[in-house]
């Protein structure tokens, strides 16, 4: 079975979202939109869809808190790998390039992950549901202009453009260390 080239640095990538997802935060703080935008960078807007996917299923598997939710975060997040890949194709990994996609899309997540599916999955009014969501968008921004400037270039440069975690580089090293 041959595995992909990169598929550590994939699971580098989603021990790091999970991890830091387990830590305690504010609510809508969390490492999701800091973490596929390295991916649909270097890989794509099908990258920035499958890791979307992986980091949403796997935190709620592991959690076991998957339902309906899930789906809905994991779709959403999902497109929004899609339009990040589509975003860096021609785009440096800059932090100003980082933090103004993060900008963007964390307004539209919001949109519809808050008032929008709130509404029809929870039968909110949309009003209450638009004005509650007013605390949690603000906390999503900080949270994912920070991250944004902090882990998605030190994510790119030290995991996903890094060629030390390439499949065949890792198995290079083990594979002496296990036959030894």
């Amino acid at each position: 079975m041959k595995l992909p080239q990169n598929i550590f640095k994939y699971i580098i990538g989603l021990v790091v979202v999970i991890a830091l997802r387990l830590m305690p935060h504010p609510p809508n703080v969390e490492p999701i939109m800091a973490s596929i935008m390295p991916f649909a960078k270097q890989w794509g807007r099908w990258s920035g869809l499958l890791f979307a996917l992986l980091a949403i299923v796997t935190y709620d598997l592991l959690t076991n808190t998957l339902g309906t939710w899930s789906y809905v975060t994991a779709g959403t997040y999902g497109a929004i790998g899609m339009a990040a890949g589509a975003y860096f194709k021609n785009r440096p990994s800059s932090i100003k390039n980082y933090v103004g996609f993060s900008l963007v899309a964390t307004l539209i997540y919001d949109a519809i992950t808050g008032p929008g599916m709130s509404t029809f999955i929870f039968n909110m009014p949309f009003r209450d549901a638009l004005v509650g969501q007013i605390p949690f968008t603000v906390n999503h921004l900080l949270g994912n202009v920070v991250l944004s400037a902090v882990v998605s270039p030190a994510l790119y440069k030290w995991v996903v453009a890094n060629p030390r975690f390439e499949t065949r580089a890792i198995l290079g090293k083990l594979m002496p260390a296990l036959r030894g």
